[in-house]
């Protein structure tokens, strides 16, 4: 009896990233490779990568050494690097890892049965040609044709704006946007198998469109997704603040399916620093921009990014960012101390702020930001929230869902509410999620003296 070949894949970074990998599985279960959550038993293991922060890159390295054991024993397994950090480094990767196999960078996921076929034969191989122009488009994966209840839709890659930090127009590209038609053909055949919320993905989705001739701009694609029979919800990430137009702020006032939250990274609260960072926009435009996101959507979740320690920050800048924070709101916060990425604009700036000082101000930032979320957690409790439920919760003992505005909620509940949006009472709060009660429950509850 032939073994089936089992596929690990490991991966790092952003949702963009998470997407991909989907596609990775779902290239590579047509040329006989089944994914595991054991990477002991894997005959191919794939690292996609980040290189957006030097944290991730990191623990590239880290988990290469980790797999080389893998490889002893003469026992064949494949080890290969996707992603950012394969298309920064490429051909060097090889040369610096003598037990890698296969180096493919973030154009070139569509070339990756081939080159397991070859590897599968003994060579070693990278791949990491750019393709900036329409024929990037033709290359996109087929879709799985797997259900859930959520799914990931890319509808555009790579990015224009060269923030100075920022290795993103490097290693991913120019922005490009797939055609809506496919968008569309490809989000309804996800609602025929019961998909019910959507995710748009793209390093700035708010460009979507504006290169490409007779495609509507964002604001017309969520309106064309959100008339999707069976779609429930529309979400989107990540979005640039320069580019919030009036269009999209009028999305979240007029549709419901839009949900009431949206990753907007000011990456500081200093006028400065903004400038510093390339990012197009101050302070003031930024939290105008927050402040009419606030009235056409009362009550929307509002999360983001921020960088501490960027060359020239002083107290008074990380003060500015802190003041931020509070006037905003932050749901949740993605914070980071900065790096410096080789081959950004940034790089040629001193990096000034010693190491010791950015981790004081992370740990500051970090727990100001605990704070604020743990506050804005406790403001639910007592309200009843609709949440669509996505499956059984890690330890196995609850059904879990997200409301609209991206809150994660855990409730009892029987197996057939998953896939529905339903009411849950929300009881109590904490740092990451929140616990509920379906109204149902509640009930039984209450005739049963419970209550």
């Amino acid at each position: 009896m032939i073994r089936e070949k089992l596929l690990y894949v490991e991966t790092f970074g952003c949702q963009m990233n998470v997407s991909d990998s989907e596609k990775i599985v779902a290239l590579l279960s047509k040329v006989g490779y089944h994914p595991t959550q054991d990477s002991s038993r894997a005959d191919l293991i794939i690292l996609n990568t980040c290189s957006v922060r030097e944290k991730p890159e990191k623990k590239v390295y880290s988990s290469l050494g980790r797999f080389k054991g893998l490889k002893k024993g003469g026992r064949r397994l494949i080890l290969a690097v996707g992603g950012c950090v394969a298309q920064q480094e490429g051909e060097r990767l090889l040369e610096n890892i003598p037990y890698l196999d296969i180096v493919f960078g973030t154009h070139n996921l569509h070339l990756l049965p081939d080159m397991v076929r070859r590897a599968e034969e003994g060579a070693r191989l990278a791949e990491t040609g750019f393709i900036d122009s329409e024929e990037r488009l033709d290359l996109f994966p087929v879709e799985d044709g797997a259900g859930g209840v959520s799914r990931f839709v890319t509808v555009m890659q790579g990015c224009d704006n060269f923030c100075s930090y920022c290795i993103v127009p490097y290693v991913r590209g120019r922005e490009i946007s797939r055609r809506s038609a496919e968008i569309i053909r490809e989000i309804t055949e996800m609602a025929e198998r019961g998909v019910r919320e959507v995710t748009l993905l793209g390093q700035n989705v708010n460009s979507y469109g504006l290169k490409s001739s007779g495609e509507p701009d964002f604001a017309g694609l969520l309106r064309q997704v959100a008339d999707i029979p069976g779609i429930e919800r529309v979400r989107f990430t990540t979005s640039h603040p320069k580019d919030i137009s009036p269009p999209l702020i009028a999305c979240f006032a007029e549709n419901v399916k839009v949900c009431g939250h949206i990753h907007l990274p000011a990456q500081s609260g200093s006028e400065a620093v903004l400038a510093r960072m390339n990012r197009g926009y101050g302070r003031k435009e930024y939290l105008e921009k927050i402040a009419a996101l606030k009235a056409a959507r009362p009550g929307i979740q509002i999360t983001g990014d921020m960088i501490v320690g960027f060359p020239g920050e002083g107290e008074a800048d990380f003060q500015d960012t802190l003041s931020l924070m509070e006037e905003v709101g932050y749901a949740d916060l993605f914070s980071f101390k900065y790096s410096v990425r080789s081959g950004t604009g940034a790089a040629g700036y001193p990096d000034d702020v010693a190491g010791a000082v950015k981790q004081e101000r992370l740990s500051r930032l970090q727990e100001l930001q605990r704070k604020i979320t743990l506050e804005g957690n406790r403001s639910f409790v007592g309200t009843i929230q609709e949440v669509l439920v996505e499956g059984v919760n890690r330890r196995g003992d609850q059904l879990f869902g997200r409301t609209s505005g991206n809150r994660v909620v855990n409730f009892s509940g029987p197996p057939s509410l998953i896939g529905s949006i339903t009411e849950v009472a929300i009881t109590r709060a904490f740092q990451n999620s929140l616990l509920g009660e379906t109204r149902t429950s509640r009930q039984l509850a209450a005739a049963s003296g419970i209550l």
